[in-house]
């Protein structure tokens, strides 16, 4: 789904905790110490894996004000990242446009979004296995190569693979930060630094749509990319730094100690390949692609649903789902997470929680800033501000949210009193998107659904991690990210079947007879639809086809509210204050 400054970072940590893990029932031998020594790594009853030893050993090893500075750094990266995602909202629908291929914005979304959410799994092993930087810099590299490959695109093929990579980076490097930022904190405090660390969105929300507004009208959208691309390279160069200085600092201290492998290069690939179980990965990630992908791209296939390789995809996508269910469970000599964490009811119920909600979300604001434009006649930064109304919203109270959870040490029913506010905000979208709806009333809507989402993301955030140890942080971390990502697909597909199979019918009803020849030109473009003048026939046309679709796509988002309710009741009710009491913290060291 769909992510402040320095003082209030150090604000927050008024009370900087030096902690040692008390026995779990599974740890009944724990060594008790302030900080990890090299004997507690080596036997220390849970097997934990190279790149988690490493990180307990780095928080051993380094002082407050490296933590402080690190949380700093983190949050420079969040912000020049959410900075970029606000712009690229903004400039997408003209990226698109100008290869005629409005109505196939979500469709690029999809594709998107799955490989983004299925390449967390492979990258929990990485970060578990070889470390947390590693992980962060081959995202890094990925990002930037998508957002160059952006700026230099000359056809809608290599935007979409551009795309897809920008993607793929933006959510690894994201999903990468909330694996340091837990690693860096206890089960209590936890939500607090993930609320902080996402408050660049009050900024971006307001500076996005008016850098790209300023790029797109008196620069170009290329140089708006290209410069980002600069951007997000400095921003993550001295997260890298400080991480690999502490890492040789805790080498040297003896608190953790480098295994030289005696395995050849064949042997270290077949070994890797089975450790990051490369094919469960392919099967899950070709099976919601070719399931999804379809509902967008139907309607531009020859002979749509009935296209040979359109039911090819959808009955391959199917059979895709069991075969990754018998690998998993009969064959993999890996397994992604313990099947006792796959059948825990807390564990599930969050991600069912996390996947509708994104569900929902998609299917009313895939296409939200085109309407908004369009109908309303606002600005590309006017738009975006109505538009990003909901993640800003979410990212001014998840800080407090954060607070209500230390203070209680209850999600659960934190958790619920979010379903009353996001089912009022949803059920308000279905009478108030209309034409002739006040902008002040579709933003007052954004705001109760940003709430809700947001009350709902970060309880659900912690409730994947209450029930498991460090080890499993990173695992859990990335299913759970996975079931919003296949949930922001599903959305998206729902948005982009119908926009692309009712909007064109509609266009072509209502334009007059002299205009009927152009509905698919109009239909294919952003541009085209805001060049006419108001009164017109066209342009009547296009608002009320614009109007038709959107009732309906709202009407399939509030569909899934009541789902929301039924995934939180799956919870069990852990009270995190005193879990923490009874077990210890997940994590070690000089930890928030």
């Amino acid at each position: 789904m769909p992510h402040l400054s320095e003082k209030p970072a150090m604000a927050a940590m008024t009370s900087i905790e030096t902690n040692e893990d008390r026995p779990r029932p599974h740890d009944t031998n724990e060594h008790s110490s302030e900080n990890i020594s090299k004997h507690d790594l080596e036997h220390d009853p849970i097997q934990y894996q190279g790149g988690v030893r490493r990180v307990r050993a780095i928080t051993s090893v380094w002082s407050k004000q490296t933590m402080v500075l690190m949380f700093v750094l983190l949050y420079l990266v969040s912000f020049i990242d959410q900075l970029l995602t606000s712009v690229d909202g903004a400039l997408n629908p003209y990226v698109t446009s100008t290869f005629n291929r409005h109505g196939l914005s979500p469709s690029v979304s999809v594709i998107a979004t799955i490989l983004g959410g299925s390449s967390k799994l492979p990258l929990a092993k990485v970060i578990d296995i070889w470390g947390r930087v590693e992980g962060f810099m081959v995202m890094l590299v990925v990002l930037v190569v998508g957002v160059i490959m952006k700026a230099t695109c000359q056809n809608i093929e290599t935007y979409f693979a551009a795309y897809t990579l920008y993607w793929v980076g933006h959510l690894g490097i994201l999903y990468v930060i909330d694996v340091m930022l837990a690693d860096m904190t206890s089960l209590r405090n936890r939500m607090i630094m993930f609320g902080i660390n996402g408050t660049p969105t009050i900024a971006s929300t307001f500076a996005g749509p008016r850098i790209a507004d300023l790029f797109y009208n008196q620069v170009s959208w290329r140089w708006g990319y290209g410069a980002f691309a600069i951007m997000m390279v400095g921003s993550c160069i001295p997260v890298i730094v400080v991480m690999i200085w502490q890492q040789r600092n805790a080498f040297k201290s003896g608190a953790v100690e480098k295994k030289v492998s005696h395995r050849t290069w064949w042997q270290s690939i077949g070994h890797y390949f089975i450790e990051l179980d490369v094919v469960g990965i392919i099967l899950i990630t070709a099976a919601f692609s070719m399931i999804l992908l379809p509902f967008s791209i139907a309607s531009y296939a020859p002979k749509g649903w009935a296209s040979g390789y359109i039911i090819a995809m959808e009955v391959l996508g199917v059979l895709c789902i069991p075969a990754f269910y018998v690998w998993e469970r009969y064959f993999s000599p890996v397994q992604f997470l313990n099947w006792h964490y796959l059948t825990e009811r807390t564990i599930i119920g969050s991600c069912l929680l996390y996947g509708v909600m994104f569900i929902s979300i998609f299917a009313w604001n895939a296409y939200f800033s085109s309407y908004l434009q369009v109908v309303h006649r606002l600005s590309i930064t006017t738009s975006g501000y109505v538009l990003n109304s909901f993640s800003l919203t979410s990212a001014i109270f998840t800080p407090f949210i954060g607070l209500l959870i230390r203070y209680t040490g209850n999600f659960k029913w934190v958790a619920y009193s979010g379903v009353p506010i996001i089912l009022l905000g949803t059920a308000l979208l279905i009478p108030f998107r209309q034409p002739n709806t006040h902008v002040g009333i579709l933003v007052m809507t954004q705001i109760l659904n940003g709430l809700g989402s947001g009350i709902f993301a970060t309880c659900g955030n912690l409730a994947v991690m209450a029930p498991v140890s460090h080890q499993e942080i990173a695992a859990v971390t990335a299913i759970w990210g996975m079931f919003g990502s296949i949930g922001a697909s599903v959305g998206n597909a729902i948005a982009g079947a119908l926009w692309n199979n009712i909007l064109p019918a509609q266009l072509y009803e209502r334009l007059p007879e002299e205009s009927k020849a152009q509905s698919a030109t109009i239909f294919a473009s952003l541009i085209t639809q805001l060049s006419y003048a108001d009164g017109t026939p066209e342009r009547d046309a296009i608002v009320g086809a614009y109007g038709y679709v959107q009732r309906r796509m709202v009407i399939a988002g509030a569909a899934f509210i009541p789902l929301c309710l039924a995934s939180i009741y799956l919870w069990k009710n852990i009270n995190v204050k005193k879990l923490e009491r009874e077990r210890g913290t997940q994590t070690k060291g000089n930890i928030f």
